[in-house]
């Protein structure tokens, strides 16, 4: 028979809870009463008494041009980037998967850009991409301005999808990889043995069972690329929005918009719009893709 734990006095479990508690009041409520009084104020730059204004910053961010810009490249880079992660991790996991001579330092070695920082990376394939020197370089020199991401808005926004692909396929082959070792491998044999080879296997056998894993790692992904760190940091690092706003994704615009240009309104409530786009694709993702996802 399983035991309870029973504390006798109501104050004991309230003082173990309270650090918890704490916390999320801070870092959680705190903010978020603030966000949404800020979106529905007028916010002065430098103190003061605060205007309740409705809805008018909602309707001066949607008037925006260059917001809606930057939705489209949120949502470019929030579906290109984890769509080929997610691809690449699976081909990485399927690849090590195999008890082949040399498999484990192969695992370690796809790991080890996940533990890059984003700036840190976009910093180093800012230079290696650079269109004066390297690889690019000589590219140029067949055909000038072939690749120029400081010109062009869309080779930039190529280069920080490379860079977020790069850093993020390794967290995409962990799942993946562990998701293909849980897969009995009385499965593969039986099909080896039906005369299937190793592509069919993994079409037929593996990748379905990887469905629970396949869809958690869609909707992470595709959060991480609307709302992530790494997101506005490799941006913040390699492009700073441009050029032409080219990579200004959303989560830029709303930094840039708070502490660059003091519009603490405009920011909040571009931030609930963010927030409810996320919501609008998970729920998406849940109605539609869930189903086709078997967990037994």
């Amino acid at each position: 028979m399983e035991k309870r734990a029973v504390f006798k006095s109501w104050w004991l479990p309230v003082l173990f809870a309270l650090p918890q508690l704490i916390l999320i009041l801070l870092f959680f409520y705190w903010p978020v009463t603030a966000v949404v009084n800020w979106a529905f104020t007028l916010e002065p730059p430098f103190g003061g008494v605060a205007e309740f204004v409705g809805f008018a910053n909602f309707r001066e961010v949607l008037a925006d041009p260059f917001y809606w810009n930057s939705v489209i490249v949120s949502l470019i880079f929030a579906t290109v980037g984890p769509f080929f992660c997610i691809l690449i991790g699976l081909t990485l996991a399927l690849a090590v998967d195999r008890q082949l001579p040399g498999s484990g330092f192969f695992r370690f070695f796809y790991i080890l850009p996940f533990a890059i920082a984003g700036p840190a990376a976009g910093m180093a394939f800012r230079f290696i991409l650079s269109p004066e020197r390297g690889l690019a370089a000589s590219i140029n020199a067949l055909s000038p301005d072939l690749w120029n991401p400081a010109k062009y808005g869309s080779h930039a926004l190529a280069l920080v999808i490379i860079i977020f692909i790069w850093k993020w396929s390794g967290y995409t082959f962990i799942f993946l990889l562990a998701g293909l070792q849980s897969v009995p491998r009385a499965l593969g044999e039986a099909a080896a043995m039906d005369g299937a080879g190793p592509f069919r296997r993994a079409i037929d056998v593996q990748v379905p069972l990887l469905a629970p894993t396949l869809f958690f790692l869609l909707v992470t992904m595709m959060t991480e690329g609307f709302v992530g760190a790494d997101t506005f940091g490799i941006v913040h690092s390699v492009t700073g929005g441009g050029p032409n706003r080219g990579t200004e994704v959303m989560v830029y615009r709303i930094v840039d918009e708070a502490f660059q240009g003091l519009n603490y309104s405009g920011a909040s409530a571009q931030s609930i719009i963010l927030i409810g786009l996320i919501m609008v694709f998970t729920f998406i993702q849940f109605r539609f893709i869930e189903k086709r996802v078997h967990y037994k």
